[in-house]
């Protein structure tokens, strides 16, 4: 065990980034192994233009759950890769609408039969006596209805009132 691993539940955000960067890092040497050129951090945009179609960069953030300049960097290198474009809004000039290029599109197809076989590994990893999915959701749920922060600060003032 390290010292992380010592810290428990105050090192919660580490493990769950030390976690999320081997599934993504296990996840390029599948797509590779495979022959396919992708970086799985690309993964949410992709998914989102291959599922909505269209989206302003707005949208997107959103629809991914990222902020706007993390969506922004994603676009810059999937532009880079000839992945995604854009077009006018045609109900707002001053709008850009992101979809996948030919070339975005013909890779999700490659993918595509990729994915199923990545979704019955990641469910054998996660089908565990505490599924890590569902408590990822429950978490996401309760930090949705109380922010840390706002327990965190609630907590500090009950202790401090009762000093």
């Amino acid at each position: 065990m390290n010292t992380i691993d010592d810290a428990g539940i105050l090192a919660l955000a580490t493990r769950l980034q030390r976690l999320s960067e081997s599934i993504r890092k296990q996840g390029f040497e599948v797509y590779r192994a495979c022959g396919i050129d992708f970086d799985p951090k690309w993964f949410p945009v992709i998914y989102a233009l291959h599922k909505k179609t269209r989206l302003s960069v707005v949208a997107l953030a959103q629809e991914i759950g990222y902020t706007h300049p993390s969506t922004i960097s994603l676009l810059k290198e999937l532009d880079k890769e000839k992945l995604v474009r854009s077009q006018k809004d045609p109900g707002d000039d001053r709008k850009r609408l992101l979809l996948l290029s030919s070339r975005g599109r013909a890779l999700v197809a490659q993918m595509q039969p990729l994915w199923q076989v990545l979704i019955q590994a990641i469910t054998q990893l996660t089908a565990t006596r505490n599924n890590l999915l569902k408590a990822i959701t429950e978490v996401e749920q309760r930090l949705h209805e109380t922010a840390l922060t706002d327990a965190a600060l609630a907590l500090m003032k009950r202790e401090n009132a009762g000093s």
